[in-house]
């Protein structure tokens, strides 16, 4: 009976083209929704990503992200390196700078102060560049941090430098290793660039040694924002960052705790989310619409063909049966067809550097909602077949 069924519906190759395309595009909306989710998530807690021998990050107790900070009274560095456990504890300093660059324009920087004696916390410099280029005096590194276009600069040195206006008319070229900037009205000389990861929000980045960063960040009593703590041998992450709040007062969390943090500072505060929700009830709406549609009006007109089956002897289980066995098939080619093109999809966006990571759990949630609007659909198109009464559909009524 089951094989009527696939025969029934692959019959009617209009409505079964339908039934594939919604169940097509819920699959490859949901998939997508999903893995640009996991994107900018990820993009979300780059920092902590980019210091992975940071097993415990110390903190304001009022910090709940990397996103949102507040920095740290002045001893809280070697409060944190004297509980017992501490291997190395290094500071690291964030804020924000107004740059000016070489074609008059500004643009805003986060900048990124780095321990100075080991350049902890400072990525790899593009191009096999040495880091060690940072300790060279008014040195920096940059890196997009995501963006696209915004650490350019004039191509021609003629073009450099204007005295009255920005130019914006004129060839340039990404920032590299000898071009020159003020920050905060100080000079700073470009080291290289950056291999950082992406940020989420996206935002150009500036690495410098911490004394070089406080010097162009505004003073300030508080000046470090985090403490990065690596653990000593046989000292678990969980019980040393439970040792230095019970020790300091402060907050301590180890990286993947401080992971989850932010991404639940995201979800609460982050547009971008109903963005993605939004786009989840756009997908099951049309998934839903166009798959329940599809699948009733087929069981509609055959309805004949079920009533012959019931004179027969079908029962009802067996016909629902091969309702649910027509939806199943419908729902595993489109979720099939819906996860390729979402695959293909993903690459543009890379190519485009928008936040998009395809994880295990994404197709997952493109087959579960898939399965979702092919249950309800076989369910609301099972009815008609529930009250059917054979004489009438043979009267023609």
């Amino acid at each position: 009976m089951l094989y009527i069924a696939v025969r029934m519906l692959l019959g009617d190759r209009a409505k079964y083209a339908g039934l594939i395309f919604g169940i097509a595009f819920t699959s490859f909306l949901v998939t997508f929704a999903a893995s640009y989710f996991t994107g900018f998530m990820t993009r979300g807690f780059a920092l902590i990503s980019e210091n992975d021998y940071a097993q415990v990050w110390v903190m304001d107790p009022a910090v709940r992200s990397v996103e949102q900070t507040t920095n740290l009274p002045g001893w809280a560095l070697g409060r944190v390196r004297s509980v017992d456990g501490v291997l190395a504890a290094r500071p690291l300093a964030l804020g924000t700078a107004e740059a000016r660059f070489a074609d008059g324009r500004f643009q805003s920087f986060q900048v990124i102060g780095v321990d100075d004696a080991a350049l902890a916390g400072a990525p790899a410099l593009s191009g096999g560049l040495a880091r060690d280029l940072l300790r060279a005096p008014d040195a920096v590194a940059l890196a997009a941090g995501g963006t696209s276009g915004k650490i350019d600069t004039p191509l021609q040195r003629a073009d450099q430098w204007p005295r009255n206006m920005a130019r914006s008319d004129v060839p340039i070229r990404e920032l590299a290793g000898g071009d020159e900037l003020l920050v905060n009205d100080r000079l700073v000389r470009v080291a290289g660039l950056a291999a950082a990861l992406p940020r989420f929000p996206p935002r150009p980045l500036l690495y410098a040694p911490l004394g070089r960063a406080l010097a162009i960040l505004s003073p300030g009593r508080r000046q470090i924002t985090f403490v990065l703590v690596t653990a000593a041998p046989g000292v678990p992450a969980a019980t040393l960052a439970a040792r230095i709040e019970a020790r300091t007062g402060l907050r301590a969390r180890t990286a993947d705790d401080f992971k989850a943090d932010t991404v639940r500072w995201f979800l609460v505060n982050s547009e971008d989310v109903g963005d993605i929700a939004s786009m989840l009830i756009l997908a099951m709406s049309v998934g839903f619409g166009v798959t329940g549609v599809m699948l009733y009006m087929f069981t509609i007109e055959a309805l004949p063909h079920y009533a012959v089956l019931s004179t027969m002897g079908a029962t009802r289980a067996t016909l629902l049966a091969m309702i649910f066995a027509q939806a199943g098939m419908a729902a595993l080619v489109g979720t099939g067809l819906g996860l390729g093109l979402c695959a293909i999809a993903g690459q543009f966006a890379r190519m485009a550097a928008y936040p998009f990571r395809i994880m295990w759990y994404t197709p997952v949630a493109g087959a579960a909602m898939v399965l979702l609007v092919s249950v309800v659909a076989a369910v609301l198109s099972a009815r008609p077949v529930f009250k059917l009464q054979p004489v009438q559909v043979f009267a023609g009524r």
